[in-house]
């Protein structure tokens, strides 16, 4: 796979050689059980997968590519590069301005940008209104464009299912820049609809059935369906597509749930359910699937708690998280700050995003076992950070330069 140039603030030769060593050791990626770092009275057992994915080392490399190459140019990102906070800091502190924040609304007016500008297209993408205006002001949108290759993935399986005739029933954050980005796109080729989750897979089968007259459905997705929408027709067949950094398990069982629907309502069979559920299943994101695999083979160990660090604001990260707390204590931190003694650390909600102070966090008898995950947009020089920060309250540990002598 194609390797990038990142700042070197973003790395960590420990995680690096770690990861390096695995990748060698497992070639086919058979092995999801964690690494782990004893350094005595405390353990830590990194995931198999975590930390930047291809299309946000993609999108970091030509972000400051275009701000070194640019030193007299003014330059815009459309909104948060990625979900991470201080790489979003790093670009604002080299002068990158943003255009929107994560939900769309205007920072600064579009009538201030000019042809001599330069706008940046986030990860995430952005949705075809978006391109169309900025095409108009003369920005060169594909020369700046730093959308996931994996986001454009799905776009491009939206277009070729619609081609066929279906309709696209996207599982996503109806809110999230990717969502938005998606339903655009799929709107674009056919008749699209929003499901944030299984509950609302399950309404949305009712229209199906005809257990919900087809007038309700208007209501109850407003603001989710593309004009023209007609649910007496458009759900008679489609194919289902996600937002990549939603639980992969969560989007398969979302898609099972819809076909089972289909296949009984129109009494179909293995052979004839083509007719009416398309096949999808490879819109799934590598780096989603590996790290929430990856966290499940971490979950195997036994532990006292979990830390995934990350922004708050990261919908992958939040659904590490999400995994984790079902079995142990977890605590969702964005870097060492966020640990803010033995005794306190600031853990975020990822369901409300609300921060709170948690304390007697960490057990007093030793070893303690901790376990460590990361999302994609969080730089491994940050969790060499936290590892480093945690081993300083346990004095008893051994000396962490000297144990991790063995990895580099």
């Amino acid at each position: 796979m194609k390797t990038f140039n990142v700042p070197t603030t973003y790395r960590s030769p420990l995680i690096s050689a770690i990861k390096q060593q695995r990748k060698a050791d497992d070639k086919l990626k058979k092995d999801f059980s964690p690494t782990l770092i004893d350094l005595g009275a405390v353990q830590f057992f990194l995931a198999r997968h975590f930390g930047f994915c291809y299309g946000v080392e993609n999108a970091i490399e030509i972000a400051f590519r275009t701000v070194e190459e640019n030193p007299d140019k003014r330059i815009f990102l459309l909104s948060e590069m990625i979900h991470n906070p201080f790489v979003n800091q790093d670009l604002n502190a080299l002068g990158v301005r943003f255009l929107m924040d994560t939900y769309g609304n205007e920072l600064v007016p579009l009538e201030e940008i000019t042809k001599d500008d330069i706008v940046l297209i986030p990860a995430f993408g952005t949705t075809i209104p978006m391109e169309v205006k900025l095409k108009a002001l003369g920005i060169p949108i594909e020369k700046y464009n730093t959308t996931c290759p994996f986001v454009e993935k799905v776009w491009n399986r939206s277009e070729q299912i619609a081609q066929k005739g279906y309709s696209i029933v996207i599982h996503g954050k109806p809110t999230h820049e990717e969502t938005r980005a998606t339903f655009s796109h799929s709107s674009a080729s056919a008749p699209s609809v929003v499901v944030n989750d299984m509950n609302e897979t399950i309404e949305l089968a009712k229209f199906i059935t005809g257990e919900k007259p087809h007038n309700q459905f208007y209501e109850e997705f407003a603001g989710r369906y593309s004009e023209g929408f007609d649910v007496a027709v458009n759900l008679q067949r489609f194919g289902v597509v996600n937002q990549t950094t939603m639980l992969a398990s969560d989007t398969q069982a979302i898609a099972d749930y819809l076909k089972k629907t289909v296949k009984e309502h129109f009494a179909l069979d293995e052979t004839s359910i083509s007719e009416r559920f398309a096949d999808t299943r490879d819109t799934l994101c590598y780096a989603t699937n590996d790290n929430q695999t990856a966290v499940a083979g971490m979950l195997k160990q036994e532990a006292n708690l979990a830390l995934v660090i990350g922004g708050r604001n990261s919908s992958n990260t939040s659904h590490l998280v999400e995994l984790c707390e079902n079995q142990l204590p977890t605590y969702f931190v964005r870097s060492a700050d966020d640990i803010l003694s033995r005794q306190e650390i600031l853990h975020g909600n990822w369901r409300t995003r609300e921060e709170s102070i948690v304390s007697n966090w960490l057990p007093a008898a030793e070893p303690v076992r901790i376990l460590v995950t990361s999302g994609a947009s969080c730089p491994d020089s940050m969790v060499e950070g936290v590892l480093r920060k945690l081993h300083g309250f346990f004095g008893h540990a051994l000396p962490f330069d000297g144990v991790i002598k063995e990895y580099l």
